[in-house]
């Protein structure tokens, strides 16, 4: 029986990977939404609407009655913490209330969210940390996004789940949370400037123990989840399954780079990688790399924060492998498939 998923931030790295697992299953019906569209190719649509609007939702999407799942990945960024909320929480609030009422087939709406949930960035929070631990003080739009589906599906026969995985990698371009671009770009940087790879995080960074979750890994999570009844109405953390230390990753990306290592050196990448969009057009010409505008390609911002993180950074993710998913990927694997992969495609030298 083929199923039919409305993909929600089709053109992240999460929903993007998301597409692509679907697509290979192959009993999918896929309808991807986001701000700027897509094209339209084989089980895969797409709809470019602007779910900020909620009677833009409600008039693209009225046609959507035999939809049987909600994958919801969208994102708005934000200068600060608090103004994040009211466009977070109005996105998945729209897209629910214009699909969730004409939809009888409705089976399940998967939510992702995050790490940030337990505080992660706000500071040292309890490793490794758990689903069923406490939240922290508001604002916090996962939690008001996990309440409104909590509260919405009381008394129907779809289920929710809320998804929180780590640091997520993988290939996407134009995505302001790609770590493995900000890694690939800065190292290829480094190499055509003839200088070693130096960790430009804060102090202590270099030596906490974090994770990350690989981009195929979640897409393969996400709808195991989502299509298993005993999964139903629950949180799963999502991570690789390993744990690492950047004191000792770092030398195994500059070797894959063939570059040297140099002491780490704190440094605000988002200021000192401000001025290289001209060095970036060089490289293009140079090595013959695809036209990838500086702008799709430099998350230095997100970088900044990741190497931010001066104390231990992991969840248990357990739970999910006792639900019956007991996939895993060996974490320094994943970095060089990805730098293989932006290779491959011309993205870096």
């Amino acid at each position: 029986m083929t199923k039919k998923a409305v993909v929600v931030g089709a053109n992240g790295i999460i929903g993007g990977n998301l597409i692509t697992h679907l697509v290979e299953l192959g009993d999918w019906e896929i309808i991807g939404l986001s701000r700027r569209g897509g094209e339209t190719a084989g089980k895969v649509s797409h709809i470019a609407v602007d779910l900020l609007d909620a009677a833009d939702a409600k008039a693209k999407l009225v046609h959507l009655t035999d939809v049987t799942h909600i994958f919801y990945a969208a994102y708005q960024d934000r200068p600060n913490w608090a103004e994040l909320v009211p466009p977070n929480l109005a996105m998945l609030v729209n897209v629910v209330n214009a699909i969730e009422p004409i939809a009888p087939g409705l089976e399940h709406i998967s939510l992702m969210q995050g790490y940030k949930v337990y505080g992660a960035h706000l500071g040292p929070f309890k490793t490794p940390a758990l689903e069923s631990d406490a939240n922290h003080m508001p604002p916090e739009f996962n939690i008001d996004q996990q309440d409104f589906l909590e509260a919405l599906q009381k008394g129907k026969t779809w289920t929710w789940s809320a998804l929180r995985p780590s640091v997520v990698v993988g290939f996407s371009l134009g995505n302001p949370m790609n770590l493995a671009s900000v890694i690939a770009v800065y190292a290829s940087m480094s190499k055509e400037l003839g200088i070693p790879l130096r960790f430009p995080g804060k102090p202590g960074a270099y030596d906490s123990l974090l994770e990350m979750t690989d981009a195929g890994l979640l897409a393969r999570a996400t709808v195991f989840i989502a299509t298993n009844p005993q999964c139903g109405n629950q949180a799963f953390n999502i991570n690789n399954g390993d744990l690492f230390r950047w004191s000792e990753m770092w030398p195994k990306i500059a070797k894959f780079f063939d570059l040297e290592v140099a002491p780490p050196l704190p440094m605000s990448l988002n200021v000192v990688m401000s001025d290289k969009e001209v060095l970036w057009k060089r490289m293009i010409e140079k090595h013959g790399l695809a036209h990838t505008p500086y702008s799709d390609v430099s998350s230095w911002g997100f970088g900044d924060a990741v190497f931010s993180w001066n104390y231990d950074f992991f969840a248990d993710g357990t739970k999910l492998r006792r639900a019956g998913f007991h996939e895993y990927v060996d974490t320094q694997e994943m970095f060089m498939r990805v730098f293989s992969d932006l290779r491959v495609r011309k993205i870096i030298p």
